[in-house]
């Protein structure tokens, strides 16, 4: 007897033909599979606020870093009384002969009443010096504030009990008074009086002071957000399967930190920058004929009602690039929350 042939196979085969193929792994959309940190560049340059601060802000450290060889171009440098060597660049009362400061194409920005400096290359090296000590003393804050911080917040009990109380402390405490009454005395006693103080020993105390001072803030910051870090489960993981403190630190914790601690660097540095010239400009920082944006305004301020010239360009420049970098700060924290609407 024949069985006859039945077609129970095609069901499966239909049921297969209708099987969907394994997909292939395809392209991400948007912003699907992208670092955070491609994210955040993404958002930054969305950004035209940050963009333009952050050219203005990269223009400035250009010129500070060629300051020399602008100058070298230019003929001129920042220390030649140019106005005593020609009597015909001010009249009897020391002020410029040429209208608005003096400028003609010799002397670009004018030059300055009384002595007759160059104000262009003056300028240069101004921005130059102020740049240099405002930077050295954004990354010593800035390392001692993640040192301090994170120690303090990962050991807890007592370490961070201490460090909260000289953190207290140190945000408490006028600096800018204590530098005005303490670096004279300090100066006192590393230079003889009849020697006058070296531009070198006037930037290591200026740096030393307002690092000792300007690193309590970030700390408190780290501090806090370790705090709230060491308790998560990775940290708890990565306790259980024997990784040493300082693994932890370096594998766990800081990679979660760089966002903090470079928002505060960005608006840190501009901060410095108006402290140290405000300093030079009481006469307790750097001091003529030194260059410095503090130096020249303080100059300016003693000669403006005859001419305001010397004051205006060491003011406009300063304001902007505070300003500046003030709007890259706020960009850059912007870009680097995944939580801000655009």
């Amino acid at each position: 007897m024949t069985i006859p042939t039945s077609n129970a196979a095609a069901p499966l085969e239909v049921a297969n033909a209708k099987t969907p193929a394994a997909s292939e792994p395809t392209a991400p959309k948007g912003g699907e599979g992208r670092s955070p940190g491609k994210m955040a560049w993404r958002r930054f340059k969305r950004d035209r606020t940050g963009v333009i601060s952050a050219y203005v802000v990269i223009f400035f450290f250009v010129i500070g870093i060629c300051a020399p060889l602008i100058a070298k171009l230019y003929g001129k440098n920042p220390y030649t009384t140019y106005g005593a060597n020609d009597t015909s660049l001010l009249d009897d009362f020391g002020s410029p002969v040429l209208p608005n400061g003096g400028m003609s194409g010799d002397f670009w920005f004018g030059i300055e009443p009384g002595l007759g400096r160059d104000v262009f290359t003056f300028l240069l090296y101004a921005i130059r010096n102020s740049l240099f000590i405002a930077t050295a003393i954004t990354l010593l804050v800035a390392l001692i504030g993640i040192a301090v911080g994170i120690t303090a917040g990962y050991l807890g009990g007592k370490t961070d009990y201490l460090v909260g109380r000289v953190i207290d402390i140190l945000l408490a405490f006028p600096s800018t008074l204590f530098f005005i009454a303490f670096w004279p005395v300090l100066i006192s006693i590393l230079v003889p009086p009849e020697e006058s103080t070296p531009v070198w020993l006037t930037v290591v105390s200026l740096v030393a002071i307002m690092t000792a001072f300007g690193w309590a803030s970030i700390a408190r910051l780290l501090r806090g957000e370790v705090l709230a870090l060491r308790e998560r489960e990775f940290i708890e993981a990565a306790k259980v399967t024997g990784a040493s403190p300082s693994r932890i630190i370096f594998k766990e914790l800081l990679p979660n930190l760089w966002t903090p601690i470079l928002i505060q660097a960005t608006l840190a540095l501009p901060a410095f920058v108006t402290a140290e010239a405000g300093l030079s400009f009481l006469g307790v920082g750097l001091t003529d004929p030194t260059p410095d944006w503090g130096v020249m305004i303080q100059r300016g301020s003693n000669v403006y009602q005859s001419d305001i010239t010397f004051m205006l360009f060491p003011g406009a420049t300063m304001v902007i690039f505070v300003i500046a970098f003030n709007l890259l700060g706020d960009s850059v924290r912007d870009a680097l929350d995944p939580k801000t609407k655009r």
